[in-house]
């Protein structure tokens, strides 16, 4: 499967195409964590009509690392 590493200073994805479901998804990883979601093409069409200001709360890097400080402390 072909795939795409983009790197920043605040994240590492790699982007893959996914043919194993009902259609073509793409999949997006997340290298510091190893979490995979996938993307159908209209999930993907939204996210084009989707303003920036309305992504700001997720691209928060602090936020995704607090959240997973939280759910290891909820295995305990």
């Amino acid at each position: 499967m072909p795939h795409l590493t983009l790197r920043s200073e605040f994240a590492s994805v790699e982007l893959t195409l996914d043919r194993g479901a009902n259609g073509p998804r793409l999949g997006i990883t997340d290298m510091r964590t190893g979490r995979v979601n996938y993307f159908d093409p209209l999930e993907l069409e939204a996210l084009v009509w989707t303003d920036h200001d309305e992504l700001t709360g997720f691209m928060v890097p602090a936020r995704r690392w607090f959240s997973d400080l939280d759910s290891a402390d909820d295995d305990h």
